[in-house]
């Protein structure tokens, strides 16, 4: 058999090979907690789930919904007016995405040709570059270091590779280093975007998971921001519907209405009783939000704390379900040390390297465990002993 050219790109990823070592612990009777893969475990609220429940006995629900009902639209413009102050038309400016991930692999092939540069952070969640990739696109890594905040250095971006740019994908709160950006980065994105007329994808799939008393908007909110991009956003985390697949891409009519024409040859639309649930979700009683940030706020104290009390102490992070840490020094790889965490402790954190090159010296925790979970886990760490043995 032979395959396209375009899978030489691509290996194993490194989500499956930690998936295979968790079952492979597992069948030797070992406990395993996963702290790799950010799959929330905070359910819906009830009022999400009696909304998919109740449409879902409806017969009449289980046609091709083919696109967007107008219910949606309107019920995602209200609530992005009503919690972002953003002002958007829902018949030109809303799509509905197949979940976050979807967008984010297809969106590029709207906008690019083989051979196009499109700017993508490092380190970074791995389909901001592969969806370019599998467009066919060149990718130029935007460095996000420590000692700038996790912020992306705009002036550090050569001027010949911004002419020839024609996407940017950004993302804040930050998925994995969990940076956020203050307002001057934004105004500084849409300048630099109008400068050398580059699309901008902002990824907001975390502005409700903030911590200790803080807040964060979107991107859409600062002038000139619907003129340049785009932004996605997701109910995964917010609202617990992370396996109904549902998220948005918002913002530049143009940029919208592409994806829209390139999803209608893709695929027939959101399940109607999904379309409900999300109604339910952002147009419902708002305190399951707080709730579910007061849970990850709980969670991030719990292994920062704990694992600082063992001798691996770690950065809380200000937002997000994740937590950046800096592997211990007597280690120089970051999936050697994930490796061999994982197979003295059962215990199953991702490499930094995973998401870039800028990530090497780093293992990202995802907040996926309860609170006895996690009190498990610093406890497995410290029984191993592999802090102590290097």
């Amino acid at each position: 058999m032979k395959f396209s050219k375009r899978m030489d790109q691509f290996g194993e990823g490194i989500f499956s090979k930690l998936a295979k070592l968790r079952r492979e612990k597992a069948a030797q009777g070992e406990e395993v907690i996963d702290l790799s893969i950010g799959a929330p475990n905070i359910p819906p609220a009830p009022h999400i789930i009696r909304a998919l429940t109740d449409a879902a006995q409806d017969p009449g629900n289980y046609i091709y919904a083919i696109s967007d009902q107008p219910e949606l639209l309107h019920a995602v413009s209200q609530w992005y007016e009503n919690r972002y102050g953003v002002l958007l038309d829902p018949e030109t400016q809303i799509c509905s995405l197949l979940g976050s991930q979807e967008g984010l692999s297809h969106i590029a092939m709207t906008i690019v040709n083989e051979g196009d540069i499109v700017l993508v952070p490092d380190p970074c969640y791995p389909i901001f570059g592969d969806g370019p990739k599998l467009a066919g696109a060149e990718l130029f890594y935007m460095p996000q270091k420590k000692e700038h905040g996790y912020l992306i250095q705009f002036d550090s971006i050569p001027e010949d590779i911004a002419r020839r740019a024609k996407l940017m994908v950004v993302s804040y709160p930050n998925n994995p280093t969990a940076a956020m950006a203050p307002d001057s980065f934004y105004r500084d994105l849409v300048a630099f975007a109008k400068k050398y007329s580059i699309i901008v994808l902002h990824d907001n799939a975390y502005s409700e998971l903030v911590f200790d008393g803080k807040r964060c908007g979107s991107f859409l909110s600062y002038p000139g921001a619907a003129e340049v991009g785009v932004e996605f956003n997701s109910l995964s985390k917010t609202y617990g519907l992370a396996g109904a697949r549902v998220g948005f891409c918002l913002g530049n009519s143009q940029v919208v209405s592409q994806l829209k024409t390139l999803k209608s040859n893709m695929d027939y639309g959101m399940f109607l009783p999904i379309q409900q649930a999300a109604i339910a979700a952002v147009t419902g009683d708002q305190s399951c939000v707080a709730e579910t940030r007061k849970a990850y706020e709980l969670r991030r104290d719990l292994l920062c704390d704990g694992f600082a009390s063992i001798g691996w102490p770690m950065e809380k992070p200000a937002a997000t379900m994740f937590i950046w840490a800096k592997i211990p020094e007597q280690f120089s790889s970051s999936e050697a040390f994930v490796l061999e965490l994982a197979e003295q402790s059962g215990v199953i954190v991702t490499p930094g390297s995973a998401f870039g090159p800028s990530g090497e010296g780093y293992v990202r925790l995802a907040m996926v465990q309860d609170e006895d979970g996690i009190r498990r886990a610093v406890q497995a760490v410290d029984r191993c002993g592999i802090l102590k043995t290097h």
